[in-house]
């Protein structure tokens, strides 16, 4: 995947330490070295894990609780009072539980995470093997997780300081959006980034309502005042992203900044959809993201490949935007780009980690494979990947997950779910 999409074939991959040693001819690699294993994948594409670059995992246990209605509606009427009832940290970690094996079982080696209680999400993950960015969520109302902005960056430092000892989790900050936090956290947050070099992801110009609101509440579009606070800079990610002009395209690109694609979200919540290929022509890099399960109702960057394609070139009036392999970039190397991981994963490289997964192109529904990575995204889903590693670990053997009893987290999700319909 880097710098370019490039199909290899009858290759190995040497892996020592978790990290990747060499990509090399088969028979160098049998002459080379003397393996401990050896994995066979026949009829298989081997490649990066997918960079889940925007989720809210534990809202997997809201999967169909709160469909078919916008956005404002679905956030007041359904999900806040619900999160309100039940968001504490056995609730997040069994949420956080499901979305893992999901993700996991499709994939999905590395996602970021924007939701309450995150040490219950990072510890979730480190129990799992799954390469986690957790987000130090900001918000200025009261939640089960904090009272107010100055509780909610306390507790996100705390769980930055917590998670240091954690190969496997980074953190970034995650104020929700402009419209829900004011100009002195967003301040104070743009300060703490910078201390700590971490990025920062925000939801940003999902809606036209939001843009309105913004214009009358502070005479400014939402992105023309977090450029005011200094947060349009190389650490920022911009979540949705469906209602851009041309000249907030060309910040965005001028100041380094990442956008995260969430197209099935955006289409099902009717959002508005994502100026992909405006974006990629400026040089913005853009990632994909599921949203969380309570808005897609999946969290599978395969869907999201489709979507984006077939929406991108929709959106731009031209069947030749958004090939296939800037897709497959857009769910791996760039999606650790916006996280500031692209020097240890998402690409098949000496030195990364080896987050890699197997994907099975032998089926009916996938042949004949004339070109494999057009199959990957058009004609390929989630059921055909058959084996995952996260550095180097194996999580997923010939479809069955190797640390977590997928069973057990399946009857934790239904409990949760019989209490919410009691209630």
């Amino acid at each position: 995947m880097e710098p370019d999409t490039a199909v290899r074939e009858a290759l190995c991959l040497a892996v020592q330490g978790g990290k990747i040693l060499e990509l090399l001819p088969r028979e160098q690699a049998l002459q080379r070295y003397a393996p401990a294993e050896v994995y066979e994948r026949p009829d298989h594409v081997l490649m990066p894990g997918l960079v889940n670059a925007h989720t809210h995992a534990a809202m997997s246990l809201m999967r169909g609780f709160a469909d078919d209605m916008p956005l404002k509606q679905w956030l007041t009427e359904k999900v806040w009072p619900t999160e309100m009832r039940f968001a504490a940290p056995e609730y997040v970690a069994d949420g956080a539980r499901l979305a893992v094996a999901e993700m996991l079982r499709g994939g999905i080696t590395c996602f970021a995470d924007m939701y309450f209680y995150p040490l219950s999400t990072a510890q979730v993950a480190a129990e799992s093997g799954i390469r986690l960015v957790a987000g130090m969520i900001a918000l200025e109302f009261p939640t089960p997780w904090a009272a107010d902005a100055a509780e909610y960056i306390r507790k996100g430092l705390a769980v930055h300081d917590s998670v240091r000892s954690e190969p496997l989790v980074s953190t970034m900050f995650a104020p929700h959006a402009p419209y829900t936090v004011a100009d002195g956290t967003l301040k104070r947050i743009r300060q703490l980034a910078d201390q700590l070099d971490v990025p920062v992801q925000t939801h940003l110009h999902e809606t036209a309502g939001e843009i309105d609101d913004s214009i009358s509440e502070t005479g400014r579009r939402p992105i023309r005042r977090l450029d005011d606070l200094g947060l349009i800079n190389p650490g920022l990610m911009a979540v949705h992203a469906t209602q851009l002009s041309a000249g907030e395209i060309d910040l965005l690109a001028l100041n380094g900044c990442s956008v995260i694609h969430c197209p099935r979200s955006n289409l099902k919540l009717a959002s508005g959809a994502c100026p992909v290929a405006d974006l990629l022509a400026a040089g913005v890099n853009v990632a994909l993201g599921t949203d969380g399960a309570a808005s897609n109702n999946r969290l599978d960057l395969w869907a999201e490949m489709d979507t984006a394609a077939l929406l991108g070139k929709w959106v731009a009036g031209d069947a030749a935007a958004l090939p296939a392999p800037e897709l497959l970039k857009m769910a791996t190397i760039n999606g650790a780009r916006a996280l500031g991981l692209e020097d240890a994963i998402g690409s098949l490289e000496p030195g990364k980690n080896a987050d890699v997964i197997c994907v099975r192109l032998g089926a009916a529904e996938t042949r004949p494979v004339h070109d494999p990575v057009s199959q990957l995204v058009y004609a390929a889903g989630r059921e055909h990947v058959t084996d995952v590693w996260v550095a180097g670990q194996h999580l997923l053997d010939d479809g069955t997950l190797t640390r977590m009893e997928t069973a057990a987290v399946c009857d934790r999700a239904d409990r949760w779910a019989n209490r919410m319909h009691v209630s």
